[in-house]
């Protein structure tokens, strides 16, 4: 009789699932898991700290528009990747974690890495969180999660497999190995709430679409295009669809910061938005909403999402490719209104930001944030892979990155999570080999996971970062002076320190840059390097980013309690 352990069982039902590449960091709780990997043609990519494993897999996610794979020990190898699951929760990215754990056999003996209910502590922000017991029974609770990560509202699953699971047999020939790990499905929109949505259309004076993360886990983006053409209305993408509408297209509109800039052109807001695949919240410009009174059309898969803020006036409850299809061929029959004007506004608010850095000169000499952001953008290939991390500092970026394809611009979601930065850079090397990856980040958010340059070098995963050194917590100390004044600046001031000497000690290469026409080559040095780089420029620290006076609000209220990044509190 052949016999297969639990790992075994593990790498194969991946392989069959179509997994090539794992994220992971060592634990003894996984090695028959992961000697049993090259076999079944499963690269491991392991991390020096299992939050950049579990950021690495949904970065991959992300990019591949598929599923990624996150494999770690237990105890603190759990604990540590807990940040990253909670991250892929809250920005619905489908990702598999795999966790190790003591013998089930022994149970309430103060193991090792033991003592506390990993399945429990990871209910809250997984979509399903499984303990599996029976070796023998690996692939089909294998396929099982995977069908519910990547099904319906996608997110992270978590499968928990005990040591003597692992390594626990179980007989070959007994082994059921499911044929479905993915089930393809595109669940339609009502016909009649086709035609509704294109009748309520067809009346608006200054239309919209807004996208989110749910064209890209539906891969909408020909089908976006398509209804955009045929109707003529602009596309903003505030959220996780850069590229999703190439951003040279004619009805391309811009992120957030362009959404947030037509008022102040004196244009007026929308007036009926098509929301296809993006939730109501932060990226929307919370309950305030950055479309303040507008009648909206809402496609999502998840009906509890239609009218979380915002009254919605018609409720598509369906796949995004699957509607937009639908609203396409339906819109093709009628005639459109003329809304070139609208476009030809929107599309000026994408470059009007210019108007509002007009000297690139600062106080002490050293570089303005928004020119060195133009520079570091402008001097990468079009085909680079953005990973903005930290607040100010990528928020810089976001005026200048313009993408044509989805999956090429990893930012921070709605945990407002620093330091995701080098694991979203490694999960996008290995979901897209060959391509320029460039992480720009803050001091601050550099600081999390610094020994990720090990990591890149090991595996020959050549990204540059670009760190905005301006020795401060930029959005907290800003947040700070606006609200409290220069009395109120507490642990927010760090250190000028010498990031690029970590990526040297790690293998890779480092530049400090200290002038602005020094920038661009920097960057392409970089890029040509074929080991990582880290790019350490000296950025004058008293420029204030709009986003971050935007999101403190009315800081001069005197009726109100000033709550610094949310809605401000009655007195």
């Amino acid at each position: 009789m052949a016999t297969v352990n639990g790992g075994q069982l593990l790498a194969r039902a991946l392989a069959q699932a179509g997994t090539t590449e794992v994220f992971t960091l060592h634990g003894g709780h996984l090695d028959a898991f992961l000697i049993a990997c090259a076999g079944e043609g499963i690269r491991l990519t392991d991390t020096r700290h299992e939050a950049s494993a579990g950021h690495a897999a949904d970065a991959y996610a992300r990019v591949t528009g598929g599923f990624g794979v996150c494999v770690v020990t237990s105890g603190p190898g759990f604990t540590n990747v807990y940040t990253a699951l909670a991250n892929a929760y809250l920005d619905r990215s489908p990702t598999l974690f795999v966790v190790g754990a003591p013998p089930l056999r022994e149970t309430e003996t103060n193991p090792l890495q033991g003592g506390f209910d990993q399945i429990a502590a990871a209910d809250p922000v997984t979509k399903w969180a499984y303990r599996i017991t029976d070796a023998a029974r690996v692939p089909e609770i294998v396929a099982l999660a995977i069908r519910k990560a990547t099904s319906g509202v996608p997110g992270p699953v978590l499968l928990e497999l005990p040591i003597d699971v692992m390594f626990g047999e179980a007989d070959d020939d007994q082994v059921r190995f499911p044929t479905n790990y993915r089930v393809s499905t595109r669940s339609g929109a009502d016909p009649d709430a086709v035609t509704l949505a294109l009748d309520l259309l067809q009346t608006a004076s200054n239309p919209a679409i807004v996208i989110g993360g749910g064209i890209t886990f539906s891969r909408a983006e020909e089908a976006l295009v398509a209804f955009a053409e045929t109707v003529g209305v602009p596309v903003f993408y505030p959220g996780k669809a850069d590229g999703a509408i190439p951003a040279d297209h004619p009805l391309a509109g811009g992120g957030l910061l362009s959404m947030g800039t037509i008022p102040a052109l004196g244009a007026p807001t929308p007036d009926v938005v098509v929301m296809a695949g993006t939730r109501a919240g932060m990226f929307t410009g919370g309950r305030a909403s950055m479309f303040p009174g507008a009648k909206i059309i809402q496609i999502d898969i998840d009906p509890a999402e239609i009218g979380r803020i915002y009254d919605v006036e018609v409720p598509i409850v369906a796949d995004c490719r699957a509607a937009l299809e639908q609203l396409t061929a339906a819109a093709a029959g009628r005639n459109w209104p003329d809304w070139t004007e609208w476009a030809s506004t929107v599309k000026a608010a994408k470059g009007a930001h210019a108007a509002g850095f007009p000297d690139a000169t600062t106080d002490t000499g050293k570089m303005h944030p928004y020119f060195a952001a133009k520079a570091i953008v402008e001097a990468c290939p079009p085909d680079t892979i953005f990973v903005l991390d930290g607040a100010e500092a990528p928020s810089w970026a976001e005026f200048f990155v313009a993408v044509g394809r989805p999956g090429s611009v990893l930012r921070l979601g709605y945990l407002g999570c620093l330091g995701v930065g080098p694991g979203f850079a490694i999960g996008a090397a290995r979901a897209r080999p060959g391509a320029p990856i460039v992480l720009i980040t803050g001091d601050g958010a550099a600081g999390f996971h610094p020994q990720e340059f090990d990591t890149m070098a090991r595996h020959h995963l050549p990204v540059t970062t670009v760190v905005f050194n301006n020795a401060v917590w930029g959005m907290s100390i800003h947040g700070q002076e606006a609200v409290f004044g220069p009395e109120g600046v507490v642990v927010s001031e760090l250190a000028d320190s010498d990031y690029e000497k970590i990526a040297e000690a790690f293998g890779g290469i480092g530049m400090r840059v200290k002038h602005l026409d020094d920038l661009a080559p920097a960057v392409e040095k970089g890029l040509g390097a074929g080991v990582p780089a880290c790019i350490n420029a000296e950025i004058e620290p008293g420029v204030v980013h709009p986003i971050t006076t935007m999101m403190l609000g009315d800081v001069t209220s005197t009726d109100e309690i000033v709550v610094p990044y949310y809605e401000n509190l009655p007195r």
